[in-house]
């Protein structure tokens, strides 16, 4: 059964460098799942920049934007770190947009909890990474408010499962839940 580990902040709070640390700390086989789609010229470079810091440090990578619980449960590796949860909610949204459909809370709590089965039927270390959507001033239109929503009900869904929670606020992790 693998330790869960969910880490979360805003947007350039410095959480994906924290996880990427914690998981660099731990022993064992490590693998990068990206939920990234690149899109543009502006979001290459920054895969660019998060692969540069990855690099040398005997790291793979799996590029997934969708299907990271069958990755989970393919892969063998001892410490996955998973960046990020937010964007594998919003690839969700649009891929069932695309198929004429609309994503609820409950089917993200379905999805989150599909996600900690895969990780509970596996040993070793999952690290995941999520941000923190709900803090700001609530968005002008429908479909970020359901975001907004969706992203809240998947946080506190795998933070409750999860053996550790920590918050990074400017750099500093702030540690929410300790196993």
């Amino acid at each position: 059964m693998a330790r869960i580990i969910l880490i979360t902040g805003g947007c350039r709070s410095g959480k994906s460098g924290y996880a990427q640390e914690l998981a660099e700390s731990l022993p064992g086989r490590r693998v990068y799942v990206a939920t990234c789609p690149v899109q543009d010229d502006e979001m290459r470079r920054r895969v660019e920049a998060h692969r540069r810091l990855r690099a040398n440090k005997d790291w793979e990578t799996i590029e997934q934007p969708l299907g990271i619980i069958q990755t989970l449960r393919e892969t063998d590796h001892d410490v996955l770190l998973i960046d990020c949860l937010t964007l594998w909610v919003s690839n969700l949204m649009y891929q069932n947009e695309q198929d004429g459909k609309e994503v609820s809370e409950s089917d993200v709590e379905q999805h989150a909890m599909d996600l900690i089965d895969a990780c509970r039927s596996r040993p070793g270390t999952v690290v995941m990474v999520t941000n923190e959507v709900g803090m700001g001033i609530v968005p002008d239109n429908a479909l970020a408010r359901r975001y907004r929503d969706l992203i809240g009900r998947l946080n506190q869904t795998i933070a409750s499962a999860a053996d550790d929670v920590t918050f990074v606020a400017c750099g500093l992790p702030i540690h929410l839940k300790e196993s």
